[in-house]
């Protein structure tokens, strides 16, 4: 039996959006080096594969105050702190609903490498007009007359 797909609630959506500035769900603790991450792969035995904002993927343990009240699957955005004394491993601290994860995107909260919906506007990236070198005149052409018009390239071959 397939699990249910977790939905947007667009209500919950507009009341997180109607606050201003401000911020409405919780962030990550960076004073205890809590980071966002992606549930790459449940591996099951409480544990998850997940893909973090620092570019690095890591084995993250379920605990167990969060394993029966919330499920975690693939392609979460949830919460995880790693180990201090082994940089592969981790916690998961916390699970985003899709709800919450569309609204940080929004906000453009998320890091690019874990943002899911695609929503931030880095303006760093650049505009396909301005990578499209311009043609020059001056130059001898690449193309040969026979790519160029395919009715005589077909006729040259069947005579």
């Amino acid at each position: 039996m397939a699990r249910r797909e977790e939905k947007v609630d667009p209500e919950l959506l507009a009341q997180l959006e109607a606050g201003g500035d401000r911020i409405r769900v919780p962030l990550p603790n960076r004073k205890v080096n809590e980071m966002f991450a992606i549930a790459d792969q449940i591996l099951g035995g409480r544990r998850v594969h997940a893909v973090c904002e620092d570019g690095e993927s890591r084995l993250a343990r379920i605990p167990g105050k969060m394993r029966r009240r919330q499920w975690v699957r693939e392609g979460d955005l949830m919460v995880i702190q790693p180990w201090d004394f082994q940089d592969a491993k981790a916690n998961v601290c916390m699970r985003y609903t899709k709800t919450q994860s569309l609204y940080l995107s929004r906000k453009g909260v998320l890091p690019e490498i874990v943002d899911l919906f695609g929503m931030t506007d880095f303006g760093a990236e650049p505009k396909v007009e301005d990578t499209v070198p311009e043609a020059d005149s001056g130059g001898p052409e690449p193309e040969s007359a026979a790519a160029q018009d395919p009715e005589d390239d077909i006729d040259s071959f069947f005579g």
